[in-house]
């Protein structure tokens, strides 16, 4: 019979890691005696990151004695102690090769459920010693598992494991971790698995976007379960466009219409999506890379591209002061997951100032299919000279059967009409959505300034407004993701060190690009070195939280990830350039 052989326990601790501080709880040690399980952990027990571990489907993490021995041999080493692997139970039996999803045990007056294997990331490698560790224990299929705690209860090493019951469809812990986490998912395995009421929300939303992709015509590599991954772009690097329209849309927004100057049709792209410009601002330094969303209807003969020019912005500033109509300049495919969700529920574009430019492609693209669904665009600026689109959006508003408009000025001018110009004044937030009749059930589509968008974030999840339903498109990096550190945010520049003779790798969002030094390990290196505001996890290849959209150039991996992201796209964790590369970072 399988026994319960340690109750390992531990506190949050802060630990050096890479010259970081690295706050974590994987260090637990074994207690004396009996202790008490709790619906959300063990007492004397924590979790230091709530956002990847912990509640109530991870309460209590399960590792094998078996599993000891497999790396002990393997990895040639003899001084693991109980706790090694994170684990607050150390089990003789519980094989993941045998324990389902879903199975139910006693361990002495206390109740559990299993409900998922374990995630891994890097903290695991760090408290092992081994940064190969993450990878190692989804490829060697012995991730361990996690419990639900049913019934509170005290537990004690050397008590007995007994099974109450099996769990339904009996999909083992180490198939449901390949599921996941290696290729060759089948769709009839991934509906079995999503008929297991015990499975973690998580677990679920990941198997159902896969299970989504596999029953759509988009037969792309690459793991949406891992990662919101798009489709390879239309073209690879940059493609030459001449400018063929300049046309001022406001006081500080100018457009430019871009024809392709081989004449060949232009794949049709995501409204939403953005292109990247290679500018060259001056002969004599690297080009400066600036990202702009499209906002025009997707059409096979231009793109639009709408700029706000800015006082110190290298790229707008050359774009609206310095380009002219028959210019030629290099632009990136489309591309961004900023795009519009099918189905029948209400669309809320919101936007305040240069945050219009992808939501107005989105007004268009929804009023030339003539949708029936209700449609909200609000919008707002500071009066009608920084108005943008304020005739488009009218007009294209006027098309849709349910479309309905709201504009907000926060400076009205004196010459500014209520009813006219605009609704009303102040500034957008819940309140005002409510009183005008926003159903919060809505899908909501935002971009705006980082300020608008933290504020609509923060009172839309108030509001009651689910998480999934909340879309956000953010000009400039993306928000760091760095488990258990805390972000300390620095502005993008060139490493301290003297430059690598290497290839150079260009981060567009950030602004800068740095010479290839083979002294980092991987891209994700050089970008921590440049304080590029980076995401990641595992640091190894397997969870995709890295992924990041390759514009231009090639890399290799080294080592090779579990499964490899779509085309377009590269984990940046696990990677080098084997000539110069852009990166959306």
């Amino acid at each position: 019979m399988p026994r319960l052989l340690s109750v390992n326990v531990g506190l949050p601790r802060d630990v050096t890691w890479n010259g970081k501080t690295v706050r974590t709880s994987v260090w637990k040690s074994p207690v004396d005696g009996r202790r008490m399980v709790r619906r959300l952990d063990i007492d004397g027990d924590a979790q230091a990151d709530l956002a990847g571990y912990g509640g109530e489907h991870r309460a209590v993490f399960v590792y094998q004695m078996d599993s000891y021995r497999y790396w002990e041999h393997f990895l040639g080493r003899n001084d693991f102690t109980l706790g090694q692997f994170g684990e607050n139970f150390t089990v003789d039996g519980l094989s993941d090769n045998e324990v389902c999803i879903g199975d139910r045990y006693r361990i002495g007056s206390a109740v559990f459920e299993v409900t998922q294997p374990r995630v891994t990331c890097y903290r695991v490698g760090i408290r092992m010693n081994e940064p190969r560790m993450p990878a190692l224990l989804v490829a060697h299929h012995r991730p361990g598992f996690y419990f639900r705690v049913l019934q509170e209860g005290e537990v004690g090493a050397g008590d007995d494991i007994v099974k109450i019951a099996d769990g339904p469809e009996k999909i083992t812990v180490a198939d449901t971790d390949a599921l996941l986490y290696l290729p060759g998912a089948s769709r009839e395995q991934l509906q079995r698995v999503l008929r297991i009421p015990a499975l973690s929300k998580g677990w679920q939303s990941s198997f159902q976007a896969m299970l989504q992709q596999d029953s759509s015509s988009n037969t792309a590599p690459g793991n949406p379960g891992l990662a919101n991954e798009e489709q390879a772009p239309a073209w690879p690097g940059f493609r030459q466009m001449r400018v063929a329209r300049i046309h001022k849309e406001s006081a500080s927004v100018t457009s430019f219409v871009l024809s392709p100057v081989d004449g060949q049709p232009l794949p049709v792209f995501g409204a939403g999506q953005f292109i990247v410009l290679r500018l060259l601002v001056d002969p004599g330094k690297p080009p400066a890379l600036r990202s702009y969303s499209l906002s025009d209807l997707p059409a096979a003969d231009h793109l639009r591209i709408s700029v706000k020019s800015e006082l110190n912005g290298i790229g707008s500033s050359f774009l609206c002061n310095r380009a002219r109509e028959g210019d030629v300049l290099d632009v990136s495919a489309p591309r961004g997951s900023f795009t519009l969700r099918p189905g029948q529920s209400t669309v809320v574009l919101l936007s305040a100032g240069v945050g219009a430019t992808p939501v107005i492609s989105m007004l268009h693209a929804l009023a030339a299919e003539k949708s029936q669904r209700e449609i909200w665009w609000i919008y707002g600026a500071r009066n009608s000279v920084d108005h943008p689109f304020a005739e488009e959006s009218r007009s294209l508003l006027k098309e849709l059967s349910r479309g309905r408009g709201y504009i907000v000025y926060s400076r009205p001018a004196p010459v500014d009409r209520v009813g006219k110009d605009f609704d009303a004044p102040g500034h957008i937030d819940t309140a005002l959505l409510e009183r005008i009749g926003v159903p919060p059930g809505s899908d909501f589509y935002l971009c705006g300034p980082p300020s608008f968008l933290q504020s609509m974030r923060d009172g839309l999840q108030t509001w009651g407004v689910l998480a999934e339903n909340v879309h956000t498109e953010v000009f400039g990096s993306l928000e760091a993701i760095t488990p258990g550190m805390a972000q300390v945010v620095h502005t993008p520049h060139l490493p301290q060190e003297p430059p690598g003779s290497g290839p150079p790798v260009s981060f567009a969002r950030s602004g800068i690009t740095a010479a290839w030094d083979p002294k980092f390990k991987s891209l994700l290196e050089l970008a921590e070195a440049c304080d590029v505001p980076v995401r990641w996890s595992c640091r190894i290849g397997v969870c995709h939280t890295c992924m990041t959209g390759l514009i231009d150039g090639s890399i290799i991996y080294d080592p090779e990830p579990l499964e490899r992201p779509a085309p377009g796209n590269v984990l940046v964790c696990c990677s080098q350039p084997s000539a110069g590369v852009t990166l959306d970072l």
